[in-house]
């Protein structure tokens, strides 16, 4: 059984103003005791489409017999999904909109985490803005996620002290550049445009395809210009435009 004060604990009849505050609750008693929660199935009126049942359940509830491949990969997932029932059943009172605890399963067949490796749980787990900013910053330098994730440990003086995984760096770094994908060259461009507003001696020039593909691109700034006037184009067979 879960560890934790008795008003943590969720109890059977336990009223709520909303479904997102009874599920809130169960998160954070989760936390608490030391299990990871998932939402589960949902059941709705006919007649007003609400949502009469919501099901908040252990993250390895239910059963999964087989392993799936990973995506892009001959890598199979682990089995995860081992039918514990610990899980609470929010429901609609019918004459109002608020929400009671129906049913509540406490009772776990495994160990629960322990307080020293609670970070690794999902309830523990957020990129903050300083991640954020560290992930890109090292994106540009061309460092990827899982080192970026081990200098950032050194920083803050262990695993413990970062409140994200690896596999968290590693998604945030997968939708940085799914979001920039075929966006990259505008970028460029409007980068060196504010670069150009900001110091009148930086000069880029593009030239693009009949399809507005970026061709090829020429910027100098005002140290390349001096270096420019004192070596000449000596060290150049043509210019890079015409």
């Amino acid at each position: 059984m879960p560890s934790c004060s008795s008003h943590l604990k969720p109890v059977v009849g336990m009223k709520f103003d909303t479904l997102q505050q009874g599920i809130s609750f169960y998160e954070n008693y989760a936390r608490v005791s030391g299990f990871d929660t998932r939402l589960y199935s949902t059941k709705k009126r006919k007649s007003d489409g609400k949502i009469s049942l919501k099901y908040c359940v252990f993250n390895k509830d239910g059963f999964r017999e087989t392993p799936r491949l990973q995506s892009n990969s001959k890598k199979k997932r682990p089995i995860t999904r081992m039918g514990y029932n610990a899980r609470i059943t929010l429901k609609l009172i019918n004459d109002q909109d608020n929400y009671i605890i129906f049913s509540f399963h406490e009772g776990h067949t495994h160990p629960l985490t322990t307080p020293n490796s609670a970070h690794h749980t999902k309830q523990f787990r957020n990129l903050t803005l300083a991640h954020k900013k560290y992930i890109m910053d090292n994106c540009r330098a061309n460092i990827g996620a899982t080192k970026s994730y081990r200098l950032m440990k050194e920083h803050v003086g262990g695993y413990q002290n970062m409140a994200a995984s690896v596999t968290d760096f590693k998604n945030f770094q997968r939708d940085i550049r799914k979001h920039i994908r075929g966006k990259d060259a505008q970028m460029l461009i409007e980068n060196f445009k504010r670069k150009q507003e900001m110091c009148s001696s930086f000069f880029f020039k593009y030239e693009v395809d009949d399809k507005q593909h970026l061709t090829r691109i020429f910027w100098e700034d005002a140290i390349g210009r001096k270096n420019y006037a004192f070596l000449g184009m000596s060290c150049l067979s043509t210019p890079p435009f015409q």
